[in-house]
């Protein structure tokens, strides 16, 4: 009977408490998870006008529960005192991991909440461009300095990496110039960056003109900027190109731009004929933002006088067509009405006729 008695005691004390914390995890692991579920449908049904991939947050949310019990488990589980400490480093290590790849996932979450409230308005809204840049560069700096950081820890969680601490310092003179060197290239692109992310002299959606080619902002990181062309290629730029040479920016602080049509005449022409179909044709279409119309002489040659229509849009897209409708409608009125304003030769038709009658 002692030795049931002492069995049993012996389980208790060696089994017992531990297969505790084991069901208590399991039961509580099965309900967080749930209520996670739960609250993630409810924030989903009551704000609908916003796709939000919850879901990227279930496994970061599993993984940190799954280790609130550990530790007090590996306390009552008969252990030598060095597999204890190896096993105590190791979820040291993965706690710091996943705390890490929570915070990532929370801020690529908080940046899908709060980027669809601008993007309806960020082709016409300059400050939400700027918002939008704003919070897409400030993610992505602060996943490299959680990144950095969570290395940080773990690497002082190593006693020889804390022995050797003083060491490192005492030539962290040296050791600085050499990676200054080798690293040159990338701290200047991660700096022009980071600078870029501060003054902001482009944001997200702006209209560029990069290498001769136009195109629309369409993602900054901290090493390289995505420019979607017109005709839907994309041109990868480095970030410091954007620092160290000029650039054009079409949307800087407003999406309203001019844009002009130039046609050549012969000097039998009437520019105010011409002005007032210029008027009527950008009258007659909502591409015209109703703010400027001109036509204007802008230049003279010994053939034809050319004229300059300016007329204005509210964003590059419309202005690229109104241009298009502008010079389309003025051809068709001129041939049409005026065919004789059509540039032609006429001094040599003139001598060749004196030359005939001599």
């Amino acid at each position: 009977m002692e030795k049931v008695v002492t069995f049993w005691s012996y389980l208790q004390a060696t089994f017992l408490i531990p297969a505790v914390i084991v069901l208590a995890t399991i039961f509580f692991y099965v309900g967080a998870n749930a209520l996670f579920k739960g609250v993630i449908k409810v924030i989903r049904s009551s704000i609908k006008e916003i796709n939000v991939q919850y879901e990227l947050m279930i496994w970061p949310f599993r993984l940190l529960v799954s280790l609130i019990a550990l530790p007090l488990l590996l306390y009552y589980v008969p252990l030598t005192a060095v597999t204890r400490d190896v096993l105590h480093h190791t979820l040291l290590i993965i706690s710091i991991t996943g705390i890490t790849w929570f915070m990532m996932r929370l801020f690529l979450l908080f940046e899908q909440f709060i980027l669809p409230r601008y993007t309806l308005k960020v082709r016409e809204n300059e400050a939400a461009r700027r918002i939008a840049t704003h919070i897409s560069l400030a993610r992505k700096i602060m996943n490299v300095i959680l990144v950095l950081v969570a290395i940080s820890g773990i690497l002082m969680s190593f006693d020889t990496v804390r022995q050797v601490g003083l060491s490192i310092l005492a030539s962290a003179g040296i050791a600085g110039v050499i990676l200054g060197f080798a690293a040159q290239k990338s701290l200047s692109t991660l700096i022009a960056g980071i600078q870029i992310a501060i003054t902001q002299p482009i944001s997200i959606d702006d209209v560029v003109v990069v290498e001769n080619e136009r195109g629309r902002i369409e993602e900054i990181t901290l090493t390289y900027v995505v420019v979607q062309l017109w005709d839907q290629r994309r041109l990868i730029v480095p970030i410091s190109w954007f620092i160290d040479r000029p650039f054009q920016n079409w949307s800087r602080t407003s999406s309203e731009l001019l844009g002009t049509v130039f046609l050549y005449m012969d000097y039998t022409i009437q520019p105010e004929t011409l002005r007032q179909e210029l008027e009527r044709i950008v009258s007659s279409t909502p591409l015209w933002d109703k703010r400027v119309v001109k036509m204007h002489v802008t230049n003279t040659s010994e053939n034809s006088v050319e004229m300059r229509a300016l007329v204005s849009a509210a964003n590059t897209p419309e202005l690229w067509e109104l241009r298009c409708l502008v010079r389309e409608q003025l051809i068709e009125f001129i041939q049409r009405n005026y065919p004789g304003w059509l540039p032609k030769v006429t001094m040599e038709m003139e001598q060749m006729r004196v030359a005939d009658k001599e």
